[in-house]
């Protein structure tokens, strides 16, 4: 299976859209080269502001820029997009509402060998407690392409989160995407494995395996926990009664507890979460520290079929 990291999608998407829309600039606090920026300063270096490691200021310029009715994406570290940058985002951009996107590569436990001071595992629950903020991650090449495109064209604050590593696509340059809408890969009825980023090609691995023993399992993309989509997650409590989130990020506050948030209102349907577990990271290969933290094919499996075991027990 081809692999390539959502980070170069990311990359290649924007350099096309500052060919197409002048108002596009970039931010760039010094790390234009590891998040790809650099590719959009090459082509168009009177719109491409390095601010240097300074990224508190990254937030001020774009806040500025976009007052003037520019498109600026800050391109950094989502470490330092969520936790450095955070006063700045939710004074100067978020609460103007003003028209800021956020890229913040690295995101999760990509930065394996870099250790815990740069493993965001944190950033989407800080982001998505933000009034105002869109959280989004793409889960491979092409959606990371097509999800860049739509939030240049989505009026107001945005942070869309990459990783490092190269993961396998999934999709093809014809899907589609809409913020703020799952997006179905497999179809099931027996049931729901709900993720997002580079854990979907994981959920998907998993629902295969549970074909296999005669479980039909529902896959969804959900590339958007801000707004999540509702009505979709409400359709698997209401539909099938069993989920399970898996995320590269702490379960709390993140896409697991999204989920939890809606299935617990409705009073319907149990979940269960597979990320982060509320713990620093170490120093790994990439692969080692999400199977550490319980996010493999394996344990998805084995949870699914507790999960369904149980489910026939209580109801």
């Amino acid at each position: 299976m081809e692999k390539k990291a959502t980070r170069i999608g990311f990359s290649e998407e924007l350099a096309i859209l500052g060919g197409e829309n002048e108002k596009i600039f970039v931010i760039d606090a010094d790390l234009g080269k590891s998040c790809k920026s650099d590719k959009f300063g090459h082509a168009y270096p009177d719109r491409e502001i390095n601010v240097g490691i300074a990224e508190q200021n990254a937030a001020g310029v774009a806040a500025g820029l976009a007052a003037v009715g520019k498109i600026p994406f800050v391109v950094t570290y989502a470490i330092f997009a969520s936790l450095r940058m955070g006063e700045m985002v939710r004074q100067e951009i978020a609460y103007p509402r003003l028209n800021v996107k956020i890229a913040g590569s690295h995101g999760g436990m990509s930065p394996a060998r870099d250790g815990a001071s740069h493993q965001s595992i944190e950033d989407m629950g800080v982001m998505r407690t933000i009034p105002n903020m869109t959280v989004i991650m793409p889960a491979d090449y092409w959606s990371a392409r097509k999800l860049t495109r739509a939030v240049a064209e989505y009026e107001g604050p945005v942070f869309i989160r990459f990783t490092r590593d190269s993961i396998p696509i999934i999709y093809d340059e014809n899907t589609e995407f809409e913020i703020g809408k799952a997006h179905l890969v497999r179809d099931g009825k027996d049931i729901a494995i709900i993720a997002n980023g580079d854990t979907v090609h994981v959920a998907l691995e998993a629902a295969e395996k549970l074909a296999e023993e005669g479980i039909s399992a529902k896959v969804l993309d959900m590339h958007t926990i801000k707004p999540l989509d509702v009505d979709a997650v409400k359709d698997c409590a209401e539909n099938i009664g069993k989920i399970i989130t898996v995320e590269d990020h702490n379960i709390i506050n993140g896409l697991g507890s999204a989920v939890c948030e809606v299935v617990a209102e409705l009073g319907k349907g149990k979940v269960k979460r597979f990320g982060i577990p509320d713990k620093f990271g170490e120093s790994a290969s990439y692969e080692r520290l999400l199977e550490k933290n319980g996010v493999s094919i394996n344990e998805i499996v084995q949870a699914a079929k507790e999960l369904s075991i149980d489910f026939v027990e209580v109801f």
